[in-house]
């Protein structure tokens, strides 16, 4: 069950952080390139422009890559992450406290109030992995918005063939357990 979590609480043993947990958020920022201000100014500099006076909402906000430099652009934010191992990251952060979490399903969580602009950045919306649950995001999205209120989702565009002919699957990762 999804909990709303006021700024700087933290729910104790949610259970199973999924795919983001521990092990996971101890590595997710060694990816030096996403974290690289090329990568995050143009985004937040995006997201300033869309928020104006208005609130910032992120699905899977995970270690505060992008709602942090939006808070200390003056954005009031706040985020919905499933892994309470990414939250455990970003709480860890100067800055993290003025920012609020929700810890649950970002495409079904419910948070108070209305936000000018609700996001997914670097490819989240794959973390929704059913048609299904992609629409239950778009429509938690359009609930949390105000009435001029955008839905931004950032994702790679694949490649026209990813698959060499006749294949049907593309490891991405094998090692031992996954």
């Amino acid at each position: 069950m999804p909990q709303d979590l006021k700024i700087g609480e933290e729910q104790d043993n949610m259970g199973e952080d999924g795919y983001f947990g521990a092990a996971i958020a101890s590595t997710y920022e060694d990816d030096a390139a996403m974290f690289d201000p090329t990568v995050v100014d143009p985004a937040v500099d995006f997201l300033v422009g869309l928020a104006g006076d208005g609130r910032a909402l992120e699905f899977g906000i995970g270690t505060g890559r992008i709602a942090l430099p939006l808070a200390n652009r003056e954005i009031r934010v706040h985020g919905i992450e499933m892994s309470n191992a990414m939250v455990a990251k970003l709480r860890a952060k100067p800055g993290s406290a003025d920012i609020g979490v929700s810890i649950g399903d970002f495409s079904t969580t419910s948070v108070g109030g209305s936000f000018a602009v609700a996001y997914l950045v670097f490819n989240t919306i794959s973390n929704l992995t059913t048609q299904a649950a992609q629409v239950a995001g778009f429509r938690n999205a359009a609930a949390h918005l105000d009435q001029v209120g955008c839905f931004v989702i950032e994702l790679f565009v694949p490649r026209l063939q990813w698959l060499p002919p006749g294949e049907t699957k593309l490891a991405f990762h094998v090692d031992e357990s996954h």
